[in-house]
């Protein structure tokens, strides 16, 4: 989906003209890849514009460095004030953010501990991930040939940027074969995660969603999910899930930040069908939460 561009870039405490945030060709993240991410999510509420869970989308951006022995040269404070101060000076109601902290230009080689830290702040206006037609009746999806990250190799657990090819890979074989996402498996055979997405599915009434241990990135939306999941009295069990278990489920969606709740209508051919009526349960009380429509998850939302 192209960039809207908006006007001004948060970049090492200064905010500078969209056209204007360069990096030098040399800067060691474009090299190596070593660098880390969030993505995140302003919505228009009556109170005005809020940051969906701020705090715990930065904590994990703090955490993915910590796994890559990156160390912030801010606070976690610092960074959500960064991202209020980007999201008010472009003046959107709503807005999908991108914090980036990367390893910026004066050394090269794979040693990555004597580069400079740099920390960069985006925002653009972005509207369904996967399209409204999946949001509205589901996207088709394929398992990939291309396994998840061993643990042992790649830490999943970190939201890394040159991490990400093993996802952009799975997503370009599903859409040169026709499909809209990918589902990833772990090096053990489990279900483990869409290439930017948790999934869910739902059978017999219950929703069953896979453990981090199955190589899924701890997902912000994942876990708001759970929560509503709750609200509603839908049983949850997060455990290992087979290939076999997704393609006779009774409903199934992704969820992310840019994703947000996206049916899924087809797995490998299987049909699932038109979003069922949990699905759309949670999609409402999804939609409900972020636009500041839940009082009890007011504490969710940071005012910008």
């Amino acid at each position: 989906m192209p960039i809207t561009p908006s006007q001004k870039i948060w970049m090492d405490g200064t905010l500078v003209d969209w056209d204007e945030a360069k990096v030098h060709v040399l800067t060691h993240t474009l090299h190596y890849g070593a660098g880390v991410f969030e993505g995140v999510r302003a919505y228009e509420t009556p109170k005005g514009t809020g940051v969906f869970r701020l705090k715990e989308h930065v904590h994990r951006l703090f955490d993915s460095a910590k796994i890559f022995h990156i160390q912030i040269p801010y606070s976690e404070e610092e960074v959500c004030e960064a991202i209020r101060e980007t999201v008010r000076v472009n003046g959107l109601p709503e807005c999908y953010i991108r914090p980036l902290v990367y390893l910026g230009y004066g050394e090269m080689g794979l040693n990555p501990l004597p580069c400079p830290v740099n920390v960069a702040v985006a925002v653009w206006p972005w509207g369904a991930y996967l399209g409204e037609d999946g949001v509205n009746h589901g996207v088709r999806t394929k398992i990939s040939s291309l396994t998840r990250h061993n643990p042992n190799s790649m830490p999943p657990a970190a939201k890394g940027t040159g991490m990400y090819i093993n996802s952009q890979l799975a997503k370009v074989e599903a859409i040169l074969a026709g499909y809209d996402e990918a589902i990833m498996l772990s090096p053990q055979g489990y279900i483990s995660e869409c290439t930017g997405e948790n999934i869910f599915i739902v059978q017999d009434g219950a929703i069953r969603t896979p453990p981090v241990a199955s190589g899924a990135l701890q997902g912000v939306t994942q876990d708001t999910v759970l929560s509503l999941a709750a609200d509603l009295g839908i049983p949850v069990q997060v455990e290992n899930l087979l290939r076999s278990c997704v393609y006779t489920c009774d409903e199934a969606f992704c969820t992310g930040t840019a994703a947000e709740v996206t049916p899924i209508r087809s797995v490998d051919d299987r049909v699932i069908g038109e979003p069922g009526p949990i699905t759309r349960a949670i999609q409402k009380a999804y939609a409900d939460v972020v636009h500041g429509r839940n009082a009890k998850y007011e504490h969710w939302i940071d005012l910008v």
